[in-house]
C-alpha cells in the first residue's frame, strides 16, 4: 500500500495520517485547572513536545485525548500516570536515563535532585557533574506532566512554577 505524505513544518496544523495509525500535529487548548494553555506536538504518534504557551497558534487542534486526560488530572479527577503515553525523546543518552527514571516517581510523591541522581542508572549523587546532568534534563524536559518534573522539589524543571505548584497541590505534595 502506497501513501504519500505531505511534509509540513512541525508547528503547522498538520493532521497527517501515515499508514492510517500515526498522527502528527499541534494540539492545544486553554485548561482552566492550570489557568494556562497546554500545547502538545505529536509526530509519528509520539509526543515530542509539551509546553505551556501564553497563547496558542490559530491552527492548533483542540480535540486530542491526551489534552482531556491532562485536564482531568489537573482538576484532580484522576490520578493518571501517563505511563502509556509514547514519547519521542531526542535528548542526550544521560538525560534520557534521567527522564526515564523521573517517569517512575509515583503520583503524590516527590524526590530531590540528589535522590533522582541516585535513582538514575550510571549517575552518582556525589558527583557535581551528574547532578548538573539531572538539573539539565529537568530544565530541558520536552514533555512536562508526562515526565513529571514538578515532583522534583528542589530543581526548576520545564514546567512553569505556577503550573508546578498547582500540580503538586493536586497530588498532595507538600512543598
Amino acid at each position: 500500500m502506497c501513501c504519500s505524505v505531505v511534509v509540513r513544518t512541525f508547528y503547522q496544523r498538520a493532521l497527517v495520517r501515515i499508514g492510517m495509525s500515526d498522527i502528527a500535529g499541534i494540539f492545544g487548548r486553554e485548561l482552566a485547572p492550570l489557568d494556562r494553555c497546554v500545547q502538545i506536538g505529536v509526530a509519528g504518534g509520539k509526543v515530542v513536545k509539551l509546553s505551556f504557551p501564553q497563547s496558542l497558534p490559530d491552527d492548533a487542534t483542540a480535540e486530542y485525548d491526551l489534552l482531556n486526560r491532562i485536564e482531568a488530572y489537573a482538576a484532580g479527577r484522576t490520578e493518571d500516570k501517563f505511563d502509556d503515553v509514547d514519547i519521542g525523546l531526542t535528548v542526550p543518552t544521560e538525560q534520557r536515563s534521567v527522564l526515564d527514571t523521573l517517569r517512575t516517581v509515583p503520583y503524590g510523591e516527590s524526590v530531590t535532585v540528589e535522590q533522582l541522581t541516585r535513582m538514575s542508572p550510571g549517575l552518582d549523587p556525589d558527583e557535581d557533574d551528574d547532578q548538573r546532568t539531572v538539573r539539565s534534563a529537568l530544565s530541558e524536559n520536552p514533555a512536562p506532566i508526562v515526565l513529571p518534573d514538578h515532583r522534583v522539589v528542589d530543581a526548576g524543571g520545564a514546567t512553569p512554577p505556577a503550573v508546578a505548584s498547582t500540580l503538586r497541590s493536586v497530588e498532595g505534595i507538600d512543598h
